[in-house]
């Protein structure tokens, strides 16, 4: 086995988050389906990014904050991902660097710009997004490199990278890579619409490809076309080696073989923002399995993260989660 570099190597969509407040009537206005991820074309973006109130920008996207909650607890991380020679590609390297993430992906110079996904948080707390995939397609399989993924103990790959075809052969041949190499790989289903629209592929690719899944309620009951979370739970048991699912308030429900865990949720002071909620979940419970822990403290350990980055604006934590763990922990 190659010397291990990194914990945990994200591969996704390099995505800016543009993230600001908005009410109701803002989302019926301008057609909006609330609390889902839309993806749109460049002159929806300038037309929505007009009408935005003033918004706060950070480098995003589903893997990417993951990763960087990873680094937030003191793991040695990677990203993988396309952004464009331009304003917008400059935020993200800059961002996802100063956290001590590699990112040595070649910029796009030709093409479509950096992506961006317009967020907008309701009082609610609940996240409607509107998503414009710009340079983002261009990730393929030239992007994925065998010394990279060997070096890693887990590879992290989201469900929303299956969209664009490029991207999909690169995630196919990172997992190749691991296996061969030995080691694991992670999926997140990141969105029921995405896998509605992949439904199929996700089943060869949880069946085949992946150690650690993980999915929310709507997302595991589109999956396997149910309608019950029970049905869903069974149905997933015995194709991956361990699948985590959350429930929002309901807490987690992590399947392995034979093992059920259900884990309670962990209630934040105040809930601000549901945004980035699953990645950071994601986070913890990677932390929890890198360090070698039992399945309910890596359930756990992904609550907590949860509920620190919903407890306030963005995806990404506020305070080091490695500080927040170290005190839940006491």
């Amino acid at each position: 086995m190659a010397e291990t570099r990194f914990h945990v190597l994200g591969i996704g969509n390099a995505i800016v988050d543009v993230v600001a407040y908005a009410d109701d009537e803002f989302l019926v206005k301008h057609g909006l389906d609330k609390g889902r991820m839309t993806l749109i074309d460049a002159d929806r973006t300038k037309a929505l990014y007009g009408a935005m109130a003033p918004a706060g920008e950070s480098s995003g996207g589903s893997a990417a904050n993951t990763v960087a909650s990873l680094a937030s607890l003191g793991l040695a991380c990677a990203f993988v991902g396309k952004v464009h020679d331009d304003q917008w590609g400059a935020v993200f390297r800059h961002d996802i660097r100063t956290l001590g993430v590699a990112f040595d992906t070649l910029l796009s110079r030709g093409g479509a710009p950096t992506a961006r996904c317009l967020i907008f948080v309701t009082p609610d707390a609940q996240r409607t997004m509107q998503t414009f995939l710009g340079a983002c397609v261009e990730l393929g399989p030239g992007d994925v490199h065998e010394n990279e993924i060997a070096a890693a103990e887990i590879t992290y790959l989201e469900g929303y990278l299956w969209d664009p075809p490029g991207a999909k052969q690169a995630f196919v041949k990172a997992a190749g890579l691991a296996h061969a190499a030995g080691r694991r790989v992670a999926l997140s289903l990141s969105d029921p619409l995405c896998v509605a629209r992949h439904r199929e592929d996700f089943l060869d690719l949880v069946n085949d490809h992946v150690d650690i899944l993980f999915a929310n309620e709507a997302e595991i009951t589109t999956l396997y076309r149910v309608d019950e979370f029970d049905t869903a739970l069974q149905s997933v048991r015995g194709h991956c080696a361990i699948a985590a699912l959350t429930r929002s308030e309901q807490g987690s429900v992590v399947v392995s073989g034979d093992q059920v865990h259900v884990v309670d949720a962990h209630v934040p002071a105040r809930l601000v923002d549901t945004t980035g909620a699953g990645d950071a979940y994601a986070a913890g419970f990677l932390f929890g399995v890198v360090q070698g822990r039992d399945l309910h403290d890596c359930a756990h350990l992904g609550g907590v993260a949860a509920a620190e980055v919903i407890g306030h604006f963005g995806a990404r934590p506020e305070i080091p989660l490695k500080q927040v763990i170290a005190e839940k922990d006491r």
